[in-house]
């Protein structure tokens, strides 16, 4: 009963988010809403859920935790699951929002000084295609070292600065979506999916980079040369005649230089990524201080010395309708995980007698849906194949690039989503069959030669 309660409250929620462009309310609104509602309803209605999801072990934990009917036990017990539960999913959350937020400010700083006005030389194409290529091949590798939602920010930031056409500006978010995505499933540390493999012992760096690294970029090679006979990247591009803004260079290799350090910290000393991105971000704000040198007067501090600071000026441009969209539908899908919903999925599927190369590509497309953190998660714990095994291999391209089907699939696609404004509806109509296309291309490559 509870299950088709809270699925219920996500496609409702899921369909009016994606019907933005219809009745105008920001896509926030029904995210948090719906989070909302989930959560209240398990900490109400407790003696519904019939089974529950531990999330330290990710197995399902049914009569132990009184969540049977028959079982006796106290709702104090319950709601005590429960809640440790919400901590859990908003801790694993919150280190996702802070990266964010973190990464989102160190964009703007860069932006302040001119960065990516200096690296617009890297992108002077007469070619509307071949400018779509030379972005879209650029954040496939960036995204590799740095991950796919840093890579999206940064390369959002990079042709909004090269075309000012709306319509343009859209097509190309959708397709840095599909590289960024791409560039992350084939490195330990281009995915938030990647890396827990890779932590979990289940991949080691050479034989994912081995066996992923083309079926990736074939997923992301289709959908370019279908572009190329899309009238939106037919003729010239107006902006490779525009004067180039040097005086960024600076800050765009110390941002960059930041960027890199944080999986850097990863790999060394285990230094969390939102710690490690914070720390980019304070080392950069120190320096943008010193450079503006801000000097204060006792006769001004009566004054609002706020937008003098880059760095608050960068975080009022921050995009916060954004980052609370994601906070709610990242804490939705941890409701269904929790009851076990995301979980009895994959077992379904498996039950009925596919082969595991099937249900890693059927995984792949529902990660497009649910959020492939938690699918991922849950399948580690279905199989207990070897390190290397190729179902691990399938797993990461799957759920890496799988996300790119629909918007609200990947961690890139949602920041896109936000800061372009882009519909549901749009990206499902024009990006969603490029995407869906090159993602069976590289699975069937992948299929192939494995």
């Amino acid at each position: 009963m509870m299950t088709l309660v809270l699925v219920f409250v996500f496609v409702f929620g899921y369909l009016f988010i994606s019907t933005e462009h219809l009745h105008r309310i920001d896509k926030m609104i029904p995210s948090i809403l719906m989070m909302v509602v989930s959560w209240g309803l398990l900490f109400i209605f407790p003696e519904y859920i019939i089974q529950w999801l531990d999330p330290s072990t990710a197995e399902l934990a049914l009569g132990k935790l009184g969540f049977v009917p028959d079982f006796m036990g106290t709702l104090p017990e319950k709601m005590e699951h429960i809640q440790s539960a919400l901590a859990h999913h908003l801790s694993k959350t919150a280190e996702i929002i802070v990266f964010l937020i973190g990464a989102m400010t160190l964009v703007e700083l860069m932006d302040h000084f001119s960065a990516f006005e200096a690296v617009q030389g890297w992108f002077n194409a007469k070619n509307k295609w071949r400018l779509l290529l030379m972005l879209c091949l650029f954040s496939f590798f960036l995204s590799a070292v740095i991950d796919n939602l840093t890579a999206t920010l940064v390369m959002i930031a990079i042709y909004r600065k090269i075309t000012e056409d709306t319509n343009e500006r859209l097509w190309y978010a959708g397709f840095i979506v599909i590289a960024a995505n791409a560039g992350g499933a084939w490195s330990p540390i281009g995915d938030v999916t990647t890396t827990m493999l890779w932590i979990g012992h289940k991949v080691s760096v050479s034989p994912l980079i081995l066996k992923t690294f083309i079926p990736s970029l074939l997923s992301l090679a289709v959908p370019l040369l279908i572009a190329k006979f899309l009238g939106v990247f037919q003729g010239e591009n107006p902006s490779s005649s525009k004067p180039i803004n040097a005086s960024g260079k600076k800050e765009l290799w110390l941002g960059i230089g930041l960027f890199l350090m944080v999986p850097i910290l990863k790999t060394l000393l285990h230094i969390p990524p939102y710690m490690g991105m914070m720390l980019a971000l304070c080392i950069f704000a120190l320096y943008a201080e010193i450079k503006t040198n801000r000097r204060f007067k006792l006769t001004e501090f009566d004054t609002d010395l706020s937008p003098q600071s880059p760095t608050m000026k960068s975080l009022q441009k921050v995009e916060l309708p954004t980052i609370l969209f994601f906070l709610g539908i990242l804490l939705t899908v941890s409701a269904l995980e929790s009851i076990g919903f995301v979980f009895n999925l994959g077992q379904s599927v498996q039950n009925a007698g596919l082969s595991t190369e099937l249900f890693m590509g059927i995984l792949g497309i529902t990660s497009s849906i649910i959020d492939n953190v938690p699918l991922v998660a849950g399948t580690m714990g279905m199989f207990s194949y070897p390190m290397d095994h190729d179902a691990w291999h399938f797993l990461a391209y799957t759920a890496g690039t799988g996300g790119s089907i629909l918007i609200i699939g990947s961690a890139a696609g949602v920041v896109a989503m936000g800061i372009e404004k882009i519909s549901f509806m749009w990206y499902l109509r024009h990006i969603a069959p490029l995407a869906l296309l090159g993602y069976l291309v590289g699975y069937i490559s992948l299929f192939l030669f494995m």
